[in-house]
């Protein structure tokens, strides 16, 4: 699948939905201030999208399951860090051939490779590398749908203002910061969730082609509404066969 292919995408969906999951992860200031290291993850929320279901590995639950204390995280943080990385693998070795929808994780500096740079710095060495033509970059694919200026920047946020609203939850980049300077490890987790969750729903309204955005055009236009109709009159069509079949059915029985 071409990875900035919208059309190409929202079909392979429609067909298979199974076989999406979308990923997220909030980490350590991504400048340069992390003590000369790369930052730190964390937390991860996974999201299969046929199901809604979502799991996810954060610093508080695990630090939880290691017996250590609140104010001994950071002190310890690389046997916390290497535990959430080391569950987060095990978890995607038998679906690395899946699709994973992200937002702009792109690089080293914060991507796939990011995170598998942090496991392998802290001794891991069972990373399952997604292959890049398993990575669908949501962004990506709904700037190939509406136009690269779907939405104003931070695209992220403004987004969400068009369809909802800001979630109560939602931290930005330099709120993640300060929450992790002040071990707020769980109020990092939950921003990490209302993002995951918001990236299903925006992903399920590319898909259904009622994602609000500021795009304008009568092409976009034209294209939401063929679309609209299309899909209903496939399932219209559908059901007045349905009828005619089970109407013929019951003439033939009945004769």
């Amino acid at each position: 699948m071409n990875i900035t292919d919208s059309r190409k995408f929202i079909k392979s969906v429609r067909k298979n939905p199974e076989n999406f999951y979308l990923i997220h992860y909030s980490c350590q200031n991504l400048n340069d201030e992390n003590e000369k290291l790369s930052p730190r993850i964390t937390s991860i929320a996974i999201n299969h999208y046929a199901t809604g279901q979502s799991i996810s590995f954060s610093t508080h639950s695990i630090a939880e399951e290691l017996r250590i204390p609140r104010d001994q995280v950071l002190i310890k943080f690389d046997e916390v860090e290497l535990e959430l990385l080391r569950q987060f693998y095990a978890f995607i070795r038998d679906r690395r051939d899946k699709y994973w929808v992200h937002w702009n994780m792109r690089n080293l500096t914060y991507g796939f490779e990011h995170l598998e740079h942090r496991y392998r710095a802290l001794g891991g060495t069972d990373a399952c590398v997604i292959g890049v033509e398993r990575r669908l970059n949501l962004n990506d694919l709904i700037a190939d749908r509406y136009g690269s200026n779907y939405a104003k920047h931070p695209k992220m946020l403004s987004l969400m203002e068009l369809n909802g609203g800001k979630h109560r939850d939602f931290l930005s980049g330099q709120e993640e910061v300060t929450a992790f300077e002040n071990k707020e490890f769980l109020r990092m987790h939950t921003s990490t969730l209302s993002k995951i969750g918001f990236f299903s729903s925006v992903m399920r309204k590319l898909v259904n082609s009622n994602l609000k955005t500021a795009s304008k055009g009568i092409g976009i236009t034209l294209d939401r509404l063929f679309e609209s109709r299309a899909a209903k009159a496939i399932g219209f069509s559908g059901t007045v066969a349905g009828l005619l079949i089970a109407l013929w059915n019951i003439f033939n029985i009945t004769w």
